[in-house]
């Protein structure tokens, strides 16, 4: 059996590896500086995690790092780097697996749920896949409590923007495309309404050149690191009451629908064989339904 020539993706590996683990790593820092300014001291607790290797299981790990504090009620920023061979079943849902199964995989992963219901919770991921074919994917989106306020316009602006700077950096073309796709994606069918403010969202990304899709998936991090915490330290000096923080919940509930019936990050993960309490780490530590 012969197996064709690996994509030029796979010479990326290690760098895109890094550069998912350095984004953690300021990721991090800066929402552990934002808790100590409104007088916190909690810290990111970091668990490893490993899948064994041999001939039949998949092999990689990764590290779940998840903090609890006054500003951020809950977030996780994980990073895993898996590889090993798709399920017959899987595999055909899969560019570049479907005759011989075997991949690799590497991502970051930020889910934020906040205390605040001035503040609106954030999710980002991008990621690095290599099979026979090789392609980036990822992106981010904002939600918060309400979408018909002047403040909520004004964070969804700042976010929008700073990620048309990312896409307009390599290609003008990419915003609205990959802004029209995360409309679509973070949709509620069952309840006819979309999920937040949107952001961007996008998967088999290969414009051709690896390399410069790689430095694209970089400037998309880095247009999150900017964005989403000048949003949170703007917001979360603002009182807020108990009705709205009631109303949190509930919103919440609508977070917890799509990440379970619709998220394909989710779906990838337990298909895997990945760490369950690392791929649910999205969900949020409180929400209610009627």
């Amino acid at each position: 059996m012969t197996h064709p020539a690996p994509p030029p993706h796979a010479a990326l590996q290690q760098p895109a590896r890094a550069w998912f683990e350095s984004l953690r790593d300021q990721l991090c820092t800066t929402f552990e500086t934002i808790e100590a300014a409104q007088g916190g001291q909690p810290h990111f607790v970091r668990t490893p995690w490993q899948r064994p290797t041999d001939d039949a299981s998949p092999g990689g790990g990764g590290v779940m790092s998840v903090m609890k504090g006054k500003v951020f009620e809950k977030v996780g920023v994980n990073v895993s780097t898996v590889f090993g061979t798709f399920s017959e079943e899987f595999r055909r849902q899969i560019p570049g697996a479907e005759e011989h199964g075997g991949f690799w995989a590497s991502g970051i992963s930020v889910v934020a749920h906040m205390r605040s219901p001035r503040v609106p919770a954030a999710h980002f991921n991008t990621r690095m896949l290599v099979t026979s074919r090789g392609w980036f994917g990822g992106g981010g989106d904002l939600t918060p409590l309400r979408l018909d306020t002047p403040e909520a316009a004004t964070d969804a602006a700042e976010f929008h923007a700073a990620f048309r700077t990312a896409c307009d950096r390599h290609d003008p073309a990419w915003y609205p495309r990959y802004k029209e796709w995360c409309d679509r994606y973070f949709f509620l069918p069952h309840r006819n309404e979309p999920r937040g403010a949107g952001g961007i969202f996008f998967d088999q990304h290969d414009s051709g050149d690896a390399k410069a899709d790689l430095e694209f998936t970089r400037d998309v991090g880095r247009a999150f690191l900017q964005a989403f915490p000048s949003i949170v330290r703007r917001r979360m000096p603002e009182p807020w009451t108990p009705e709205e923080r009631e109303a949190l919940l509930y919103k919440r509930g609508r977070y917890v629908e799509f990440n379970l019936l619709y998220d394909r990050g989710t779906l990838f993960g337990l298909k895997t064989g990945g760490n369950t309490e690392a791929i649910l780490m999205s969900l949020p530590p409180e929400a209610r339904w009627a």
